[in-house]
């Protein structure tokens, strides 16, 4: 049974006229009543089915055709695929080649020609999305229905080999090593979490939510969309450049600022970035909302500095935890169980525990990896997911990143620190943009820093890692650190690049790129090379 499109029917019925969905990134702005939602995705729905389509893929910004063609593949019966923006070509190249779709839904068909084999099939959709059929299981466009039905049956035989069964989603994770890895969820699955955060949030009585992260991320979808839509709230969207994101002209802070002062959204959900960006501008004169209840920050580990400086300046924000493969959200602080600077307490559908510090999840546990069969499971329920994520779990359940367990550095005195430990200590200040620490099989931490502006001194980002040494170990304390000119961005998504698409460290990558900075750490103490 699906909750989600049941409680979307019965408010359909109670509150027609009820606005559920603004999306203010069309001119003029669109705005959806739920009996026009139900309509609009009931119609696509049968369109799916009368055309047969098993899979679907979504490459589009954020919109309502995004929303619709997501719950649309839900009452189909539909695999979506869904596409991020920020994904480089190789990376879409990567993901259909891994999942054979019938059919792509995308509101900029001018990037997708040329980077695939690929046409525009003439025909079109209830959603002002364009379509095309990828056509690379065949070496020729179809010309032909027959031909079509033949590729059509090479596709799903395909998908039949590549996902595991009962896949209706299937979320690429941009990773640390540039290959993307299709986490392969079911209905039920993504239905379990957005009803635990449904609930959990549910004394805060959210009635709009604002979607700042892509709905291509699963957090935005099932925190986003399907737990709004469990608590008769109006999902607004916004485009891109409304929310501050300008691609290569940078981030826009005043651009965002200006979207949620206008519309005024009960929650929103941000990266720590984007948190340090709102806490920077109450320093500076804004004032946020009134209207603003939850501010759920995830995607990274958040100093409790900063996040006790963001309720002191009116920004109700609780963190979180989750991964891809538990279906997302996993912990989470809420207004019943707050503790800044934990990641929150497990929600009600998900256990857990503490196997040599590292965290195991079970009761949401996703069905395999696309193309991996050694790693599908029948039983989500019953199955373990191994996180990879050293945390430690306090007298009142709380729990506490410690860091990743791939990125332990081992000191040459054999002491093993948490870089994530040491940088989250050193961003206790908005003056500080980014830090990465290194000391692999080396006698002490070093670390690169970027700071917010040319105008913070040297003197400035010295004093704020002698205040961090202070709440480290000695063996964790960072005795010299570089500086960087500039911000350490994410990339396309290639190998070399130094982030993730999603904004993590690859570190080893960035170990290389600053090798001759890191080794003169260590030998120097030059210009811009402090030690403590």
């Amino acid at each position: 049974m699906d909750k989600i499109w049941n409680q979307m029917v019965l408010d359909a019925q109670t509150q027609p006229e009820q606005i559920a969905v603004i999306d203010i990134s069309r001119d003029p702005v669109r705005q959806l009543t739920r009996q026009q939602l139900v309509q609009a995705v009931t119609a696509l729905a049968r369109e799916f089915s009368a055309r047969s389509y098993e899979a679907v893929a979504l490459y589009a910004g954020n919109s309502a055709d995004w929303i619709i063609v997501d719950l649309a593949c839900r009452l189909a019966d539909v695999a979506l695929l869904p596409l991020p923006g920020f994904f480089s070509s190789g990376q879409i190249r990567h993901a259909l080649k891994t999942v054979p779709v019938d059919v792509v839904l995308t509101d900029r068909p001018a990037h997708l020609h040329g980077q695939f084999t690929s046409f525009v099939s003439g025909e079109k959709l209830s959603v002002r999305l364009e379509v095309l059929v990828d056509a690379a299981a065949v070496e020729q466009p179809p010309a032909t229905q027959q031909f079509d039905d033949i590729a059509r049956l090479d596709r799903g035989a395909k998908r039949r080999q590549m996902l595991p069964p009962r896949t209706r989603k299937i979320t690429f994770t941009s990773g640390s090593t540039g290959d993307p890895k299709g986490v392969c969820l079911s209905t039920e699955h993504q239905q379990l979490v957005a009803m635990s955060l449904s609930g959990a949030t549910s004394a805060l009585q959210i009635r709009k939510h604002l979607c700042v992260l892509p709905l291509a991320t699963l957090l935005e979808n099932i925190a986003g969309v399907y737990a709004p839509l469990l608590q008769g709230a109006c999902i607004m969207i916004a485009s891109d450049r409304q929310l501050g994101f300008n691609g290569a002209a940078g981030f826009s802070v005043p651009d965002l600022l200006a979207t949620i002062s206008t519309m005024r959204p009960n929650s929103l959900i941000l990266m720590p970035q984007l948190l340090q960006a709102l806490v920077q501008s109450c320093d500076a004169g804004w004032h946020a909302p009134d209207s603003l209840r939850f501010i759920a920050v995830g995607g990274g580990s958040v100093n409790r500095a900063l996040l006790d400086k963001a309720w002191q300046s009116g920004l109700p924000v609780y963190e979180g935890y989750g991964l891809s493969e538990c279906g997302s959200v996993v912990a989470l602080n809420t207004p019943q169980a707050r503790r800044n600077g934990s990641l929150g307490k497990p929600l009600p559908h998900v256990h857990t525990r503490m196997i040599d510090n590292e965290l195991w999840v079970s009761g949401a546990a996703f069905l395999g990896y696309a193309g991996d069969i050694e790693s599908w499971t029948a039983q989500e329920s019953s199955a373990w997911v191994h996180t990879g994520d050293l945390c430690e779990v306090d007298a009142d359940g709380f729990l506490h990143f410690q860091g990743r367990r791939k990125n332990l550095i081992v000191s040459s005195y054999g002491r093993n620190i948490s870089p994530e430990w040491v940088e989250r200590e050193l961003s206790h200040s908005v003056l500080i943009t980014q830090v990465i620490v290194s000391g692999d099989s080396r006698p002490f931490c070093v670390a690169l820093i970027a700071a917010r502006d040319q105008s913070v001194s040297n003197q400035q980002i010295q004093k704020i890692v002698d205040e961090a040494n202070r709440m480290l170990p000695e063996y964790a304390r960072v005795q010299r650190w570089h500086r960087l000119e500039n911000l350490i961005g994410p990339g396309a998504g290639a190998p070399t690049d130094l982030m993730t698409t999603n904004g993590r460290p690859r570190r080893s990558q960035i170990e290389q790129y600053f090798q001759a900075e890191i080794d003169a750490l260590y030998v120097s103490n030059k210009e811009n090379e402090y030690a403590c």
